[in-house]
C-alpha cells in the first residue's frame, strides 16, 4: 500500500493499492492538488478506488449482499480495523462508498453516511444524538415531517422541544441558556417559504461530518436498516458529474423568474432569497453562490383561482419534490399540507394562494411564456 494526494477526498491522503510488479509512473507531487473546484470534485472525487478495474472509467454497480473473506486472518484484520471490508450490505457497499467519499470531498468533511431517503437521514441523526429526556430546538418552518417526528415521536422518549423563528437570535439564545439542548435542527433555505438562516451565528465551532459524529449516526443507521441501494448510488454518482451545469441553469432561471413575477400585477408576493426584497437576502448572499431553483409566490386569488393557475400550466408537472431536469409545480395547501386545517396552515405561513415552483432545465423563455399565460387565465 502507498499513499498519494489525490481527488479521493479533495484534501487528504488516501490509500491506493500498488502491485509490486507494476512500476509507478514518475508523477510530481504538485500534479495532485490539495484542493480543486467543486465542479471537478463532482466528476473525480471518490472514483479511483483500488477495487475498480483500471479499464473501467464509470463506477461499477456492486449488488452483492454479502462479502466473503479469503481466510481467518483476513477476517481478524477486518475486525481489528487493519483492513477495510463491507461484510454485509446493511453496513456499506463499494458503490455507495464512492458516492459517500464524493460528498465528503464536496463538504470538506471527514466522513459521510448515505441512507435511502432524506427522512431516513434526519431520523438517524435525531435518534443517535438526542437521548431520552433531552431537549431539541428547531425552527418553526423546518421540514414539516421532521417537525412532526420531533413533536410526536421523540416526545414518547421524554424528549421536549422548542420551536423558534429562524432568525430570532434573542429567543434562540434564551432557549439555549435555559435548557440543556441536545440538538438544534433547521433547514436553510426553508421549504416552501425559502427563509434563510444565518448559519455562522448558530453553528459556532461545530464541524459537520466529523468522523466521531458520523460514527454515532452510522451505528444507529445500522439498526434502522435503511441503506442506499447500489443502483441508486450509481445513478446519483452519474448525475453528480453534470450537477453544476444543471444547477447553474436552474439558479439563473429561478432568479430571472422571481424578478419577473415580483413585477407582475397578479402576483401578491414572491419568496426567493436572490431578491433584494427578501428579508434574509444578505444572509443568503453571504452563504450561497447561487440562490436555488425553487421560487414560491402568492398569486392574486383564492384557493380555486390558484388551482386554475396551476391547471393552466403546460410545461411543469404537478408534483412534489424538486431539483430534477423537469420543472415541477405544486399548491402546498392541497398537496404537502392537505391534512392541515386552513387555520393551521395560516399559522405557519401556508396560504391558499401559495405556489411552489421548482424550475428544471427547460429554456427560460418557454417557462416564462407558460407562467404568463396561466396568470392571464386566472
Amino acid at each position: 500500500m502507498a499513499e498519494y494526494l489525490s481527488l479521493e477526498t479533495g484534501y487528504e491522503p488516501c490509500s491506493m493499492q500498488v502491485l509490486t510488479h507494476m512500476p509507478m509512473p514518475d508523477i510530481k507531487p504538485d500534479h495532485f492538488l490539495p484542493f480543486v473546484s467543486d465542479e471537478s470534485l463532482t466528476v473525480h472525487a471518490g472514483e479511483k478506488q483500488y477495487w475498480i478495474p483500471k479499464c473501467s472509467i464509470g463506477t461499477p454497480i456492486i449488488k452483492s449482499t454479502t462479502r466473503w473473506f479469503d481466510n481467518s486472518e483476513e477476517l481478524i484484520a477486518f475486525r481489528e480495523g487493519r483492513q477495510t471490508s463491507f461484510e454485509y450490505a446493511r453496513y456499506g457497499n463499494p458503490t455507495t462508498k464512492v458516492l459517500e467519499e464524493k460528498i465528503s470531498a464536496l463538504e470538506r468533511a471527514e466522513s459521510t453516511l448515505f441512507v435511502s431517503s432524506g427522512m431516513g437521514a434526519i431520523v438517524s441523526v435525531l435518534l443517535s444524538l438526542v437521548t431520552p429526556g433531552g431537549h431539541v430546538v428547531a425552527t418553526k418552518d423546518s421540514y414539516w415531517e421532521a417537525r412532526m417526528f420531533i413533536q410526536n415521536k421523540l416526545s414518547l422518549m421524554g424528549v421536549t422541544a422548542t420551536f423558534v423563528d429562524m432568525n430570532d437570535m434573542d429567543s434562540l439564545k434564551e432557549v439555549l441558556e435555559n435548557n440543556k439542548v441536545s440538538l438544534f435542527y433547521a433547514d436553510s433555505p426553508s421549504n416552501p417559504l425559502l427563509n434563510c438562516l444565518d448559519i455562522k451565528q448558530v453553528v459556532g465551532g461545530c464541524v459537520s461530518g466529523s468522523e466521531n459524529l458520523i460514527s454515532k449516526i452510522r451505528s444507529c443507521h445500522y439498526d434502522l436498516g435503511s441503506p442506499l441501494v447500489p443502483d441508486a448510488a450509481y445513478m446519483i454518482i452519474r448525475g453528480m458529474k453534470t450537477l453544476h451545469l444543471r444547477v447553474e441553469t436552474q439558479n439563473n432561471t429561478a432568479l430571472k423568474m422571481a424578478q419577473l413575477l415580483e413585477k407582475h400585477p397578479r402576483v401578491n408576493h414572491v419568496y426567493y432569497p436572490g431578491l433584494p426584497s427578501h428579508p434574509e437576502h444578505d444572509i443568503a448572499r453571504s452563504h450561497m453562490s447561487g440562490y436555488g431553483g425553487v421560487v414560491s409566490f402568492e398569486v392574486a386569488g383564492d384557493l380555486q383561482a390558484t388551482m386554475k393557475f396551476v391547471d393552466s400550466l403546460k410545461l411543469p408537472y404537478i408534483a412534489t419534490s424538486f431539483g430534477g431536469c423537469e420543472s415541477l409545480v405544486q399548491q402546498p395547501a392541497i398537496m404537502s399540507f392537505w391534512d392541515y386545517s386552513a387555520a393551521e396552515r395560516a399559522k405557519i405561513g401556508i396560504k391558499d394562494n401559495l405556489i411552489r415552483f421548482s424550475f428544471g432545465i427547460e429554456k427560460f423563455e418557454d417557462l416564462a411564456a407558460d407562467i404568463l399565460q396561466a396568470l392571464q387565465k386566472m
